[in-house]
């Protein structure tokens, strides 16, 4: 089991309450194992981050990236984020919040692929 900071729990469930459209356009095609049988969930607490999506058979986490992301401390943040999920032993795939409206297909595909 994963190690998780029990203090952000309130905001992950907040998150989940207040997803952007671009996570709920996603998280309709990942809940309820539409993909090849996996179980995700969303806004899962992971040491002291919030992961957006998380599949625990795959060891995989889906990062949907909208425009704070893009600044140098947004890209900072998110490279240690990155490094710790990565030193855990998991995946990390990350979209633009853009390409999920325009090219949902691919990313589909793309996830696919990792399961």
């Amino acid at each position: 089991m994963l190690r998780y900071n029990k203090r952000l729990k309130e905001c992950s469930r907040l998150l989940r309450v207040n997803m952007t459209e671009a996570e709920k356009l996603l998280w309709e095609k990942l809940r309820g194992k539409q993909l090849k049988g996996y179980q995700f969930y969303r806004q899962k607490t992971i040491g002291n981050y919030i992961i957006d999506f998380y599949c625990p058979k795959a060891k995989l986490v889906i990062e949907l990236d909208g425009g704070q992301h893009y600044s140098p401390e947004g890209k900072e943040k998110d490279r240690a984020r990155d490094r710790y999920l990565k030193d855990i032993d998991l995946r990390v795939l990350r979209f633009s919040d853009k390409e999920v409206f325009e090219n949902a297909q691919g990313i589909f595909e793309r996830i696919w692929g990792y399961l």
